[in-house]
């Protein structure tokens, strides 16, 4: 029982690092999350983190509330879950409550203005950064490459809502993979990032020998 509430604590307490000092919201977090969770604390590996952000993308609410809330489940049940969820929250909740008493007094300084200019082009890299990773894992092969851009161009020129986006891409991945599986293609569902090692030492080994 006290193994399993200190492991409630270090997941309360590592989402509660990562929501005070990451700014942008919740794709913005994604790097820290996986820093955390995957490299630091070993709880989940790469591949998976990815379907944990898939799944929370696509249920109402914050990502990085809904992600914090998969893990912690995952890691130690209900009591996890909870513990997750009040760490991500509380941290921003109370710098929320403090800025709301003392923004008035200087939201039109130079400073703060400057400051604040900085933080939006580097919340942008951090958005990026977290799209480039999940793409890593998610976008190994033409299908779901083509899938990605189609959706992309969908979105930015025919301005379609991001909900049907999900539900056409959840029905083309279906049809998609009955295709392959008809045509007899072997189906690969994630791509780990041992394969991805072994084929960047061969790679290697390829251009040495040349």
């Amino acid at each position: 029982m006290k193994g399993e509430w200190g492991k409630v604590f270090q997941l309360f307490w590592s989402f509660f690092k990562i929501g005070p000092v990451t700014f942008g919201g919740g794709y913005a977090m994604i790097p820290l999350i996986e820093k955390e969770v995957v490299h630091k604390k070993h709880w989940v590996k790469s591949e998976d983190l990815t379907d944990v952000f898939a799944i929370a993308g696509t249920i109402p609410g914050a990502i990085a509330v809904n992600a914090a809330t998969f893990i912690g489940h995952r890691i130690a049940g209900i009591k996890g879950a909870v513990a997750a969820t009040l760490g991500t929250l509380l941290p921003t909740f109370m710098i929320v409550l403090v800025l709301c008493g003392v923004l008035s007094s200087f939201q039109n300084n130079p400073y703060v203005e400057s400051a604040f200019f900085g933080i939006r082009a580097a919340t942008v890299a951090l958005i990026v950064y977290a799209g480039i990773k999940i793409a890593r894992t998610s976008l190994w092969d033409k299908a779901t490459f083509t899938l990605a851009a189609t959706m992309i161009v969908a979105m930015l020129m025919f301005h379609w809502h991001p909900i049907f986006v999900i539900f056409l891409g959840a029905f083309l991945g279906i049809f998609i993979v009955k295709i392959k599986e008809k045509l007899g293609i072997l189906v690969k569902f994630e791509k780990n990032e041992d394969e991805e090692i072994e084929n960047n030492e061969e790679s290697l080994k390829q251009q040495v020998g040349m």
